[in-house]
């Protein structure tokens, strides 16, 4: 690893290290204002020396539990190549910045990139997208490498930090496209978007910015376990903080749980575009203010979802995902795919959609 990211890694130590403590701070706060605050202005002198003296003692032990950890993890041997260029540390990093990625160091945060792994530029485009936590290793390369054999497209993979908001990261990807474009040795004719679970938010996000230089190219987008709608998991996280905000005694675990990235709020509903988090209050109960995104006039919308066999499955859908919010049928909010560009496919889990003969053979199908 780099040095700057053996540094920003003993930072990162250090605060978890320290982190229980602060919790432990909060929780005493919380206990010792209620029962100051039951004795009102009698108490109030004692409760001055007993603050001064409790943050005093939170603040020493945690500079003594972070300082070693800090030191220690920082001195971990720094050979000048980036973590991120490694298999296992791109992984690493993958799922540090889906849960934090809004909130990490900038050494450790993932900048988008585009990798098409040396390949000859062919005129058609298979842009795959990974999701949440993931990067492009996600893809295992088994639906591009077919796509090229039997169809000719070129296969590029995007990796990003996923703990963006999703409108962040499609404003992003519309430029790289874009940059793809003007910059192939050959003209590119056909462009297909392929994004699995977040990814496939982030590639209608794209399309929303895009410059009609590349969007005109656009044939199909498909979306591979897309929570439009929303994820059941985020939206237990929100009303569980929410409970827990409630009641000062446990609003510090609330504020824990908030600590969730801007891109893991967003699949509470599927944003997609920016005003649909702009000036508003990320940890609002189970408020879904997702605004319509049209689809692009001439490309083709598709979506596979997947389900658990029964009776697994119609109570959890595809572990991640409920099969409506893949489909994009809800009973206040649907997502306009037409009804032969969807396809169910039961027995399947969530990540199962990212390597299965079924999911290739339909998207070949489509594209053909």
């Amino acid at each position: 690893m780099r040095a700057g990211e053996a540094k920003a890694l003993g930072k990162l130590a250090g605060d978890g290290v320290a982190g229980p403590l602060v919790l432990a701070r909060e929780l005493e706060a919380a206990i010792s204002g209620r029962t100051f605050g039951a004795l009102g202005l009698l108490g109030a002198p004692v409760r001055v020396i007993y603050d001064g003296i409790s943050k005093a003692v939170y603040r020493s032990v945690g500079a003594a539990l972070r300082g070693p950890v800090s030191a220690t993890v920082s001195l971990l041997p720094a050979d000048g190549r980036a973590l991120a260029d490694g298999i296992a540390g791109s992984l690493a990093l993958g799922a540090l910045n889906g849960v934090a990625g809004d909130a990490l160091d900038p050494e450790l945060a993932l900048e988008m990139s585009v990798r098409r792994d040396g390949l000859d530029a062919t005129p058609k485009l298979a842009v795959f997208v990974h999701g949440l936590c993931e990067t492009e290793h996600a893809w295992r390369g088994a639906y591009g490498a077919a796509l090229r054999d039997e169809l000719g497209f070129t296969p590029v993979y995007v990796r990003y930090n996923t703990g963006l908001h999703v409108s962040d990261n499609g404003r992003e990807l519309a430029a790289r496209i874009g940059e793809l474009v003007d910059d192939s040795p050959v003209e590119v004719e056909q462009i297909a978007l392929i994004g699995h679970s977040m990814g496939g938010l982030v590639a209608r996000s794209a399309c929303h910015y895009g410059d009609p230089g590349w969007t005109s190219r656009l044939t199909h987008v498909f979306c591979l376990g897309t929570p439009h709608l929303g994820a059941p998991l985020e939206k237990a996280a929100n009303v569980g903080a929410w409970a827990l905000g409630r009641v000062p005694e446990s609003r510090p675990f609330a504020n824990v749980l908030n600590l969730r990235s801007a891109g893991i709020k967003d699949l509470r509903y599927g944003s997609c575009i920016e005003e649909d988090w702009l000036d508003r209050d990320p940890d609002e109960l189970l408020r879904d203010r997702c605004g319509d995104v049209p689809f692009l006039p001439d490309a083709t919308y598709c979506f596979v979802a997947a389900t658990l066999r029964p009776p697994l499955g119609t109570l959890v859908g595809d572990l991640l995902v409920m099969r409506g919010s893949a489909s994009g049928s809800g009973r206040t909010r649907r997502i306009p795919f037409e009804i032969d560009n969807g396809r169910h496919l039961d027995g399947l889990n969530h990540f199962q959609l990212l390597d299965h003969p079924s999911v290739y053979e339909q998207i070949r199908a489509w594209l053909r």
